[in-house]
């Protein structure tokens, strides 16, 4: 088939990759010319394990292609996957004006019948939108041009959406008609061989599934979270907490590990956009506002057990951290708890050594740019060498099984405290470390 995709961000740029990898003629489109052109000499924007070896390999074998001109793209195509950001907007519902801008682009500039998929995250209700907006532009040219729009939400996980995506768990796909059902379910054949995987619903339940999805996840990281906080109050351990009710068919263990609370793209943005939606609706999500709440101070459990040990003037102390972004195998920053936790610890007076495996250049360059009391540094002993105390954020595999006997001797206090419930404490205290984790 022959597919445009309009957005080389995380969703447009994987989708595009796996299409392309399938054997489709794909088209990435996007306005930012020197992101086009560093995809042409294959610098990929992103890091997600083995995207660079798709795109490379695709581009080489021609089936994949980059350009800023949407014109170029849609003449060569019959669908078209719109997958442009939709950030938070001042009163937490979904910006859709690039979505919105896209359609009116696909109306200007389709030539045949187009099938026009919302892969972006959306609220119910967008797939209206886009179709007045497309049916607008077409009245203005006076043209009888048809058009199918299909919401087909997308379930990646970052750090695993190559995988996810070649053996979806499930693909939700909201149609109005039988042909654009049959039109996706033939796109999806080469990744759905069992067809069950294959849903499809109305438009309308499609872009709810996505939110609904998101907000289940994040609501079982937020109750556990919840549930950390009480253990600690009342003498449990949260870990063995999450044993016993993870052996449990019903709740099972995925999303119920204790933290820092929850970040990256999808989420927050989602979680606050659908009790928007709730809202402009006349009805208030008591449960999902809860899960934003907890989310929220979650973020500051680790700062506060840093005063309670060292105090609020943290003047001439220096932590090592382990870990920026919003969770290991990505370089996402977004909503991390790592910019609250550092920011509110140098507010204090403290000072950073920080180390993550691919997220540095993105911390110092928009997320922690500005903030002078962070050093980056190219190693996790290099973090902990000299300082007061080590704080783990953020669980990469590298930290998994360090040189405890190297963290002990490098720290002047051997202090930590594990945002991540990494380590066991008996191990810890055996080895003569002050250990502090999540709930126990």
């Amino acid at each position: 088939m022959n597919i445009a995709v309009i957005g080389t961000g995380y969703v447009g740029l994987v989708t595009g990759a796996c299409f392309a990898e399938m054997g489709n003629r794909v088209i990435c489109v996007d306005i930012d010319q020197k992101k086009i052109e560093n995809l042409k000499n294959g610098i990929i924007p992103i890091y997600e394990p083995g995207l660079d070896t798709i795109v490379l390999n695709n581009v080489k074998s021609g089936d994949l292609s980059f350009t800023t001109n949407i014109e170029e793209a849609l003449v060569k195509s019959n669908i078209c996957f719109i997958a442009v950001g939709t950030p938070m907007g001042e009163d937490g519902s979904a910006d859709l004006q690039y979505v919105l801008k896209v359609a009116d682009s696909i109306g200007r500039h389709m030539d045949k019948h187009m099938y026009i998929i919302d892969k972006s995250t959306v609220p119910v209700g967008t797939a209206d939108k886009v179709r007045a907006t497309v049916e607008g532009v077409l009245k203005e040219r006076g043209s009888n041009l048809t058009f199918d729009v299909i919401s087909n939400p997308e379930f990646l996980k970052e750090g695993a959406a190559v995988a996810d995506f070649m053996k979806p768990d499930r693909v939700v796909v909201g149609c109005d008609n039988d042909k654009a059902v049959e039109v996706m379910r033939e796109l999806y054949a080469p990744f759905t061989v069992n067809h069950e995987r294959f849903i499809s619903m109305d438009i309308r339940s499609a872009e709810m599934t996505k939110y609904a999805a998101n907000a289940m996840l994040a609501t079982k990281i937020s109750f556990i979270n919840e549930i950390s906080n009480i253990c600690e109050k009342v003498g449990a351990d949260v870990n063995k907490v999450r044993k016993g009710i993870g052996s449990d068919s019903r709740i099972g263990y995925s999303f119920i590990y204790p933290g820092c609370g929850y970040g990256g793209s999808c989420f927050p943005k989602d979680v606050q956009a659908l009790i928007r939606t709730a809202q402009l609706n006349g009805y208030e999500p008591k449960v999902l506002s809860a899960v934003e709440e907890v989310n929220y101070a979650q973020k500051k459990v680790i700062v506060q057990k840093v005063i309670k040990r060292f105090g609020s003037d943290l003047s001439g102390m220096t932590f090592g951290v382990w870990g920026l972004s919003f969770k290991p195998e990505t370089d996402d920053m977004r909503e991390a708890a790592s910019i609250t936790i550092i920011n509110e610890l140098t507010a204090l007076g403290a000072k950073i050594k920080a180390y993550d495996p691919k997220a540095a250049h993105e911390a110092q360059v928009c997320y922690l740019k500005g903030n002078d009391a962070v050093e980056y540094v190219d190693s996790k002993y290099a973090a902990v060498h000299g300082s007061d105390a080590m704080i783990l954020i953020t669980e990469w595999k590298e930290f998994r099984s360090p040189d405890f006997e190297e963290i002990r001797k490098s720290l002047k206090n051997p202090v930590v405290f594990d945002g991540r419930n990494q380590y066991k404490k008996e191990k810890m205290a055996e080895m003569g470390f002050e250990y502090y984790q999540i709930g126990a």
